[in-house]
């Protein structure tokens, strides 16, 4: 077997062989970059998304209206989470794989998620916050390395490059989001008032 018969080898090795890849002519590779690359998206959605959430966080829990320090620990605490997520990702990664250890950021992500929509007080909901942060920085470290181990050479950049897409995509949407729900709110109360 020679290096030119390697399956997925670089149209460099392959000189004799007029090889293209292209981005869409594997839709396995592009499915699996599309689907890592939703922790990107998340992580993107939940750093955007707390902007506009605080604002009835304030209204829930009168605690955190009164306190700036209450607010800025609500809206730290996932870049806290996610800071250790990452720093614990590349060895989550290599002891568990990649598959598993997605697996286990999302599990966390969506556990945060729970605690926070229920949360009885601002306290428990700095605890989902940090959960969800630690979800997105195994994510963050995770989706990057998957993608590039199952891109061919010719087109690993490209592919790469579409989980930091998706993270500005994820904050783009967030605050959509958050400009339904002023809209929304604004609405409200012009009807009240």
């Amino acid at each position: 077997m020679t290096i030119e018969s390697f399956p997925g080898s670089s149209g460099y090795i392959d000189a004799g062989v007029d090889k293209k890849i292209t981005y869409f002519s594997n839709t396995y590779v592009l499915g699996l970059t599309v689907v890592a690359g939703i922790g990107g998206l998340l992580f993107g959605y939940d750093t955007g998304v707390i902007s506009g959430a605080l604002l009835y966080i304030r209204d829930e829990f009168e605690a955190v209206d009164q306190s700036s320090l209450l607010q800025e620990t609500i809206v730290s605490m996932a870049l806290v989470g996610a800071m250790i997520g990452a720093a614990t990702g590349g060895w989550i990664n290599d002891a568990y794989g990649r598959k598993r250890a997605t697996l286990l950021a999302d599990v966390v992500f969506a556990l945060g998620s729970f605690v926070m929509a229920g949360a009885p007080d601002p306290y428990v909901l700095i605890l989902g916050r940090f959960l969800v942060g630690l979800g997105v920085g195994v994510a963050s470290v995770t989706a990057p390395m998957y993608i590039a181990e199952a891109a061919p050479s010719e087109i690993r950049g490209g592919l790469v490059s579409t989980n930091v897409l998706m993270i500005t995509g994820g904050q783009f949407l967030s605050y959509l989001v958050n400009l339904a729900f002023t809209e929304h709110q604004l609405s409200r109360k012009q009807l009240q008032g």
